[in-house]
């Protein structure tokens, strides 16, 4: 059986949508939560998008590499698998994001960091449910036998 991966089109189209409904989630409930102005909490989730928009696409291509090296198939994939694929992406993006909290709404490193646990306990339900979505919407291409 050949292996067939998604394209670098439809990665980059799970990657935008990913992260413009995260956005028009989290932006009004950060607005509210941190009482900052919308203006604040806009620019630095759009830039945190960025960022995350980047390690997503890049993110997603290494743990298909990495099932592929270990000889897992890539779909269909299990409840279990999806967990760890979501939750491995918010520990590693975390590197990135506290530091850029901090320096975008002046927080020290605690209330960063606590403002990010509370963003990361959240994103990994939504990419699991997200995932799940897309792959509906989007059919991964189907394994051709040889």
């Amino acid at each position: 059986m050949t292996i067939v991966m998604r394209t670098p089109k439809d990665r980059l189209r799970h990657t935008l949508l990913f992260e413009f409904f995260l956005l028009l989630l989290c932006i009004p409930i950060m607005t509210f939560a941190l009482g900052k102005p919308v203006e604040e909490i806009g620019a630095m989730s759009v830039m945190l998008s960025l960022a995350g928009a980047s390690w997503n696409y890049m993110y997603n291509y290494l743990f298909d590499h990495a099932l592929v090296r270990f000889n897992k198939p890539l779909y269909p994939r299990s409840g279990m698998l999806r967990v760890l694929h979501a939750i491995l992406f918010e520990i590693t993006l975390l590197v990135i994001t506290v530091p850029a909290v901090m320096l975008m709404l002046n927080f020290p490193f605690m209330k960063a960091l606590m403002v990010d646990i509370g963003f990361a306990a959240f994103v990994p339900v939504y990419a699991f449910g997200y995932n799940i979505v897309y792959d509906r919407f989007f059919p991964p291409p189907v394994a051709v036998v040889a």
